[in-house]
């Protein structure tokens, strides 16, 4: 169909990488746990453009370009691994803060403000940038969707095409998941500093693996 073999297999291993845990989908989370549905599908957005972005560059040989040039391959890991330890610290930073202010009495205007941070936050560009600053992900995409696409196929714009659309299609779902599930610990978020705390802690501390993974892998 369009040029794509063996799409079974490729919908198995979609699934596969989908659940996989990553950057991504762990901001997405996070966000939605600390500022609601909304919020979250702005960073979920984000995500999506991205990987469109990446998907359309490794269907154009980007990847190609990044596997041929180590200086260059480098470089764009840095500059990932610094944007996500950045991000980790901000984490950490606003994880100190709330634990500090643990037994304070809550706001009542606690919502607002928390809609107020989401907005300076700029979650959907923030997902975007997570997104984009992963060379390694430009390279698993050429590896992964050339086993799918038939060489011998006039059009294989097409095949990249129908891959990145179940790809999306599937990341899409997998996100709801995710903002749902976030909201539901948002309620518990707000009652609880020392939870709220803990898990941005958590997050933060798994930002600043992902960075060193990055870095040095």
């Amino acid at each position: 169909m369009l040029g794509v073999t063996d799409l079974p297999t490729y919908l198995v291993g979609l699934v596969l990488i989908i659940l996989l845990p990553g950057p991504n989908s762990l901001y997405v989370l996070s966000v939605a746990a600390r500022r609601g549905v909304r919020t979250g599908y702005k960073a979920a957005a984000g995500v999506f453009t991205g990987d469109a972005v990446l998907m359309a560059l490794a269907a154009t040989g980007a990847g190609a370009l990044l596997q041929a040039s180590p200086v260059l391959f480098g470089v764009v890991k840095l500059l990932g691994a610094g944007y996500l330890t950045w991000l980790a610290v901000g984490m950490l930073r606003g994880a100190w803060s709330l634990w500090r202010s643990r037994t304070g009495p809550q706001p009542e205007a606690a919502p607002a403000v928390e809609a107020d941070a989401g907005e300076a936050e700029r979650p959907y560009r923030r997902a975007l940038l997570i997104s984009l600053f992963n060379p390694k992900a430009i390279l698993f995409l050429v590896s992964f969707f050339v086993q799918f696409v038939d060489p011998a196929y006039a059009y294989p714009a097409l095949s990249f095409l129908l891959l990145g659309t179940l790809l999306q299609v599937g990341s899409f779902l997998y996100l709801t998941l995710l903002i749902f599930g976030g909201t539901r610990l948002s309620a518990a978020f707000r009652r609880r500093r020392r939870l709220s705390a803990g898990a941005t802690s958590a997050a933060g501390v798994l930002f600043l693996g992902f960075a060193a993974k990055l870095a040095t892998g």
